[in-house]
């Protein structure tokens, strides 16, 4: 049997052929069923994302589909070129396919070191693929193992723990300085697609008072409404600032729209309780004189670049641990595969033998029915199991000979010096 893992990533392939070959759900209903219909793929799972689209398939080992067969599968099913698609894909088999696998899973192979979205979607699409019978022993296994690694990779590494992204790096910086986010009250300052991240953040860890002010009210309300917030227009900052115990700001203007005026008076009508601002804009959306102010903590985009680089280099480090853990995951995959296949091979040797055996003993009934005297009925016997159990090792032992395969003659003479 063979493991296989075809397909295209962030690294491999550019938005645009990513987009041309993703599945949307609907797709994946038709086109499990006909990847499982080419000839010798035994089950399959497709796992289809914004920076990937792969195919994982348990195939069968001698009469099995050729990586060239998948792919010209893949391309013919988007309507790409298969040459273009040969360019920019990869193929793994079983080892390596598995390994594979299981560094996407506990986010190894991502665009951002570690990230954890990427479990999800892999369980989601083995789960898709469950559902329409599309996964059997093999990948169940494999799947399960791949899950199990992941979870460990995520608890004991530093793999996951720290935030590489300045929207999560804003977001991880907040929930250090404030003890209990649920309590806090969160201005996002732009709308932007770094706002919208950051929002999405901000929920996951459980902020519920949010407000979005934008210089079009009409984003505002597309993005507050996401993350049941209240959307405001920027004219509206200075009562907004007081109430705000958080100021994330974001937005694609050329010149401050914070001044340290604003942020004096808005302190004012706190009577001084803290702020903290992180201004992810560049060029700056808040005054860096807001600094100078008491009971204002500005961070900017810089700050937390330092931040992030530390953090990335803690990732790093955290994956070499991670791939060791996942080197001795796949070893583990692959004996237990081994182990299936000398119990195919030995399942099927014996109900080979026991079908000659009980077509020759039916044969020396017969005769002994016949009248046929019973010495001479078991001499043939013994001659037609001989001859049978012995024709197939004596044919690959003269073709060795011939060739010179002096491995398989080895084998051979091993087996019957252990008969001895």
């Amino acid at each position: 049997m063979t493991i296989f893992a075809l397909g295209v990533n962030h690294k491999t392939a550019s938005v645009d052929l990513r987009e041309q070959i993703a599945f949307s759900p609907e797709q994946l209903h038709q086109a499990l069923p006909a990847l499982r219909a080419q000839p010798g793929v035994r089950e399959a799972v497709i796992v289809s994302t914004c920076n990937r689209t792969e195919i994982y398939c348990h195939a069968d080992g001698h009469d099995g589909p050729s990586a060239d067969l998948l792919l010209g599968w893949l391309a013919g099913y988007h309507g790409v070129s298969a040459t273009l698609l040969q360019e920019h894909s990869y193929c793994h088999t079983d080892a390596e396919a598995i390994d594979h696998l299981m560094r996407v899973a506990s986010g190894l192979d991502s665009l951002i070191l570690g990230e954890p979205q990427i479990l999800g979607q892999v369980k989601q699409a083995f789960q898709f693929a469950k559902n329409q019978a599309s996964v059997g022993g093999i990948l169940e296994r494999l799947f399960q193992q791949t899950f199990h690694i992941a979870k460990r990779v995520r608890s004991e590494t530093a793999v996951g723990e720290n935030a590489v992204s300045v929207a999560f790096a804003a977001v991880n910086l907040a929930r250090q300085i404030f003890a209990d986010l649920n309590q806090a009250s969160v201005l996002l300052v732009g709308a932007g697609d770094t706002a919208e991240l950051v929002a999405q953040h901000l929920t996951e860890i459980g902020v519920k008072r949010l407000s979005v002010a934008n210089r079009t009210l009409m984003r505002a309300e597309a993005v507050a409404g996401m993350f049941g917030g209240q959307a405001h227009t920027l004219g509206e900052l200075p009562e907004l600032l007081p109430q705000a115990d958080i100021v994330i700001s974001s937005t694609a203007s050329t010149l401050p729209i914070i001044g340290k005026g604003l942020i004096e008076s808005a302190l004012k009508q706190r009577r001084r309780k803290p702020m903290l601002l992180i201004d992810l804009a560049v060029p700056r959306d808040i005054e860096a004189q807001v600094n100078e102010l008491n009971d204002a903590y500005l961070y900017s985009v810089d700050d937390l670049q330092g931040i992030i680089q530390e953090n990335l280099r803690n990732r790093e480090e955290a994956a070499s641990q991670a791939h060791s853990m996942i080197a001795e995951q796949t070893a583990s995959f692959i004996s237990w595969l081994r182990t299936l296949d000398h119990v195919d091979i030995l399942r099927d040797f014996r109900q080979q033998t026991d079908q000659l055996a009980q077509e020759q003993l039916q044969r020396a009934r017969n005769q002994l029915a016949a009248g046929k005297p019973a010495e001479e009925v078991l001499g043939e016997l013994t001659q037609r199991l001989t001859n049978q159990f012995l024709h197939a090792p004596t044919r690959m032992m003269r073709e060795a000979g011939a060739k010179g395969d002096y491995q398989t003659l080895a084998i051979f003479q091993q087996i019957y010096n252990d008969n001895d």
